[in-house]
């Protein structure tokens, strides 16, 4: 699948990720920014990203306080070729998988850690 249509189909998918989320969990996760990227790319400007990442969150947890520096401000990560791979380049592997990554992210980003991100079932 070509980049331009791998990011049609995450749009897609976040989109109706978000929208399903339960209204108060939706609201929480409005302040978070996702944004879809290459590992390539990604990895020239930061070396020390790990080459499988699928998923990363960044930032301070909903409910921390935090200041107007971009390092505190919250964002989720998807690196769309590590999923695509991840997934076997199958296209309804991959849209499962960036469901699922995108929700552990959005688990981090309310505060949970990775052994209650696990014990939801979203590893």
């Amino acid at each position: 699948m070509s980049p331009i249509h791998l990011e049609n189909v995450a749009d897609t998918v976040i989109r109706q990720v978000l929208s399903r989320l339960p209204s108060t969990i939706r609201e929480k996760a409005g302040g978070c920014p996702v944004v879809v990227e290459w590992i390539e790319r990604a990895a020239a400007e930061d070396p020390e990203l790990p080459e499988d990442l699928l998923g990363l969150f960044e930032g301070c947890a909903f409910g921390e306080p935090h200041d107007e520096h971009p390092a505190s401000l919250p964002r989720i990560r998807l690196f769309l070729d590590n999923i695509w791979e991840h997934a076997g380049r199958d296209r309804q592997a991959f849209r499962e998988e960036l469901r699922i990554t995108l929700l552990h992210e959005i688990g981090h980003y309310l505060g949970l850690d990775e052994a209650q991100v696990q014990a939801l079932g979203l590893a």
